[in-house]
């Protein structure tokens, strides 16, 4: 193997994914991890492209006046914060340029309409939900950055306290077929979830007053306590089982609420999609406001969790599927489509099936700007218009944004 070469770079700008780029002597853009804009730093570099290049940080050898020390001794090494060496205002404002720029860039969008973040109210121990991974002798860590090797930690500072104060007891042997260990806390109960490739669970001896539920290849088996735990928001529950997603920062969700209440038209005449539906966190908000409601989600857990949490009300419907196969067939003309999907984006079909609706409005919540990016730029040529985009920091000490944009047409 050809050994790796260090470079000396000067760092421009923060780009998306956490690294600031440089350029090498050949032109090509350079990505450091843990590094900031105006440093220039010594790197080892770990991937080489045509047309750039990834490497790992050796040494700052000169530190920009932003940078401040870490809070976390793991950080540089582990792989789930990447901002730490930021103080948060300077975290907001980089967000917001990256936003723009993947905006600008990959969407074609000329001076987009992107709003100052929405600082979270909590920028540590803010998580309801963490999941760690497994190295080979049974510790609980995190990925590395920039590889899928498991660093063990002792300490982690973005889950709540009550979770800090629960996972550092885990005693994990090294179980073969146990991959991951993750713990979700409910209003009055946490749930620890096992996952793995075998089909049946390890042994598990719990000796503090939690539910436990193994989630193998083929089924989900529930350990100890429920298969689902209560989780609130804006004084209201919901049901969320181990396999369905909520949004891990309690406070930030209640404020994206509000935001798609006002800024959303809805009137007791509305129609209103929500694809990618989930649990049922925005619907059960939006139901009170629309004549209609009907929602579209694939998981089987989240589509069980929406019908309890919208039992309530008598007009919903619910198709449970990929969004990808239920739109295009799907008999409903909305007035307003609100789409939240995974990181990946909208699938091209569903995106062209959700355009063929022809919604007055279409609300778009995001947690990855490029393909955000993608999406609009799809929108804005079939005669949509970017009426505003506000990002809301739902992941402190990171670099994922998360955010919600509107579309409107004549």
């Amino acid at each position: 193997m050809a050994e790796q070469k260090v470079v000396e770079v000067e760092l421009k700008t923060l780009a998306y994914g956490g690294g600031a780029m440089g350029r090498l002597e050949d032109g090509r853009a350079v990505f450091v991890p843990f590094a900031l804009p105006g440093e220039k730093v010594r790197a080892r570099l770990t991937q080489e492209k045509r047309g750039f290049a990834r490497a790992e940080l050796l040494e700052v050898l000169k530190p920009s006046a932003e940078r401040i020390e870490p809070r976390c001794p793991h950080f540089g090494v582990c792989g789930g914060c990447h901002y730490q060496h930021m103080s948060y205002e300077a975290q907001l404002a980089a967000k917001q340029a990256i936003l723009r720029e993947q905006l600008e860039r990959i969407g074609e969008i000329k001076d987009p309409p992107v709003r100052p973040v929405t600082p979270s109210e909590a920028c540590w121990n803010y998580r309801n939900h963490v999941q760690f991974h497994i190295d080979g002798a049974g510790r609980l860590g995190f990925e590395r950055a920039e590889s899928n090797q498991v660093v063990a930690v002792k300490e982690c500072h973005l889950p709540d306290p009550l979770l800090n104060g629960i996972w550092p007891q885990f005693d994990f042997e090294a179980v073969p077929g146990l991959e991951r260990v993750g713990l979700r806390m409910g209003v009055e109960d946490v749930m620890l979830v096992l996952e793995g490739n075998d089909p049946v669970p390890p042994e598990l001896t719990v000796e503090m007053s939690l539910s436990a539920v193994y989630r193998g290849p083929d089924d989900e088996k529930v350990m100890a306590g429920d298969a689902a735990l209560e989780m609130e928001v804006k004084g209201r529950r919901f049901q969320v089982s181990a396999g369905s997603f909520f949004q891990v920062n309690n406070g930030q969700a209640a404020r994206m609420v509000d935001h798609l209440l006002n800024r959303l038209p809805l009137t007791p005449q509305t129609r209103l999609l929500e694809v990618y539906c989930g649990v049922g966190l925005f619907s059960s908000f939006l139901a009170e406001k629309v004549g209609d409601l009907a929602g579209i989600e694939l998981a089987e857990s989240a589509c069980e969790d929406f019908a309890t949490n919208l039992d309530a009300f008598e007009h919903i419907s619910l198709f449970m599927g990929a969004a990808e196969e239920v739109l295009p067939g799907l008999d409903y003309r909305p007035d307003v489509v609100l789409v939240d999907p995974p990181r990946v984006g909208m699938a091209r079909p569903a995106l062209e099936a959700v355009i063929k609706l022809n919604p007055r409005t279409i609300g778009y919540v995001s947690c990855d700007p490029a393909t955000l990016a993608r999406d609009a730029r799809l929108l804005i040529q079939a005669g949509y218009r970017m009426e505003e985009i506000a990002p809301f920091d739902l992941f402190p000490q990171t670099y994922h944004i998360e955010s919600i944009s509107l579309f409107g047409r004549d």
